[in-house]
């Protein structure tokens, strides 16, 4: 058993509270960073699956991302662009397969007008609104109050049209059904990608990939934290009193180390906090928020083949159909390698069917629904991998935290608050790059400079 005198101790070690901790130790604090699993990387990991590397984790860059790629920058990864060329696959309302190339769906001249009338409305309340404090706004509550499903059917009354323009959120991002989450919730995930425009254009939101794999930046740092990454470790009970100095000190507990400090980052999904016990206990507000915050559910869907077989027939590997099985299909060829994947989602309910059959069953009806967009070929995959977060122990769902209906506008403004020394950190929280990697940066960069600062007002005393 580890004992350990520091000045933060971080609880995860995922890209949020690795760059937290690599930031606190420039601004010269000690840290250690204790981890429940037995890796580095949080909702990141690059593993090798039956001789196949592949993204079982979060993977892409987009433009927007900023914070991100300087990191990538600073620890010296580089990027390559996800294959796009060809043509796409749109998979109708009533089952018809339709190649088509541009940023647009092949859908009658009706349905793409409502859709892009529906994508001004977004776009203008994005903007309106912000990452930043949507639950601030004047219009919080009444969006706050309504499903996302609903709003889209009291906006049009073309059903392809909000079925379509349902699945960039619910399916492709929340991966909840969008009669789960609220309106409010939908324009925070498009104002924290720049527009909801952005969300709708994968050669925007699905730019780039990490040659190597995004694990990298997790195990980068974690390799300049050395000793102070501490694995196999969960932390069971947070102890914490005030100092009599403006201070406080802390005492966390894990399975292989008791930390001693004056500040904590739960650098965790929201959904994960209650496995901690808090002595003592955490305000009601906490409480009430936490339970209200849930990952959504997907299978993240990977199929290797000898070769890209759909290049051949002039396809970019890219698909949707927002009543298929698998709703989005992506070529995820890794950096010079001369097979071919292909990358599929599955999400919410969709996921809750195929799990109920077998495992050969499922993959069965996975595969045939990829088939369904890019050929009969897509059924004879040399390597078959899904990525189930949902029963991962240390997560529990994918891809982060959202808010159930009225939520957002009820605790948003307490989800960045302080208890005593504890601090929150993850990109659940986050307003630009909410869910993403970039997100994750972004709040570990921020609240190491929000103990920096809260250290600074203090009288820096001996701990425990």
């Amino acid at each position: 058993m580890l004992n350990l005198d520091r000045d933060v101790v971080i609880v995860g070690a995922g890209p949020s509270g690795l760059t937290a901790a690599r930031e606190l130790k420039k601004a010269g604090l000690s840290v250690a960073v204790l981890e429940a699993r037995d890796r580095v990387g949080g909702r990141t990991w690059t593993d090798t699956i039956d001789g196949a590397m592949l993204e079982i984790g979060g993977q892409w860059v987009s433009p927007d991302q900023t914070a991100l790629m300087d990191l990538l920058d600073e620890l010296g990864l580089k990027m390559y662009s996800r294959y796009r060329d060809g043509e796409s696959v749109y998979m109708g309302a009533d089952g018809s397969r339709i190649r088509y190339t541009g940023a647009s769906f092949p859908v009658s001249e009706t349905t793409a007008a409502e859709m892009d009338k529906l994508t001004e409305i977004l776009d203008g309340l994005a903007a309106e609104i912000g990452a930043e404090e949507p639950w601030a706004h004047p219009k919080a509550r009444e969006l706050d109050t309504i499903s996302f499903h609903h709003w889209l059917r009291r906006n049009s009354t073309d059903e392809e049209a909000c079925n379509n323009i349902g699945l960039f959120i619910a399916g492709g991002m929340l991966t909840k059904p969008a009669h789960a989450f609220s309106a409010l919730q939908a324009v925070l995930m498009a104002a924290s990608a720049g527009s909801f425009s952005n969300l709708t254009d994968e050669d925007f939101i699905l730019d780039k990939r990490v040659i190597g794999g995004m694990q990298q930046v997790s195990l980068l740092i974690a390799a300049e934290l050395g000793d102070d990454v501490v694995l196999n470790s969960p932390v069971r009970t947070i102890n914490w009193q005030e100092d009599g100095e403006g201070g406080h000190r802390v005492s966390v507990e894990s399975e292989r180390a008791t930390v001693n400090a004056r500040f904590v980052i739960m650098a965790v999904p929201p959904n994960l906090y209650s496995r901690v016990s808090f002595n003592p206990p955490l305000p009601r507000r906490q409480h009430q928020m936490h339970q209200h915050q849930s990952l959504g559910l997907v299978i993240k869907v990977h199929a290797v083949y000898d070769t890209p077989f759909w290049r051949e027939d002039g396809l970019s590997g890219t698909a949707f159909g927002a009543d298929a099985l698998v709703q989005e299909v992506y070529d995820n060829t890794n950096y010079g390698d001369t097979r071919g994947t292909l990358v599929g989602f599955v999400s919410d309910e969709k996921a809750d069917a195929v799990f109920e059959l077998s495992a050969e069953d499922r993959k069965k009806a996975i595969l045939e629904s990829i088939a369904g967009f890019l050929g009969e070929k897509a059924l004879d995959a040399e390597v078959y991998y899904e990525s189930d977060w949902g029963s991962e122990e240390w997560t529990r769902g994918a891809y982060a935290a959202s808010y159930d209906l009225g939520g957002l506008h009820r605790y948003g403004k307490d989800q960045h608050a302080n208890v005593g020394p504890i601090y929150w950190s993850s990109s659940d929280l986050a307003a630009e790059g909410y869910q993403h990697v970039d997100g994750a940066v972004r709040m570990g960069r921020a609240t190491a400079a929000r103990i920096v600062t809260a250290n600074n007002l203090v009288s820096p005393v001996p701990v425990a």
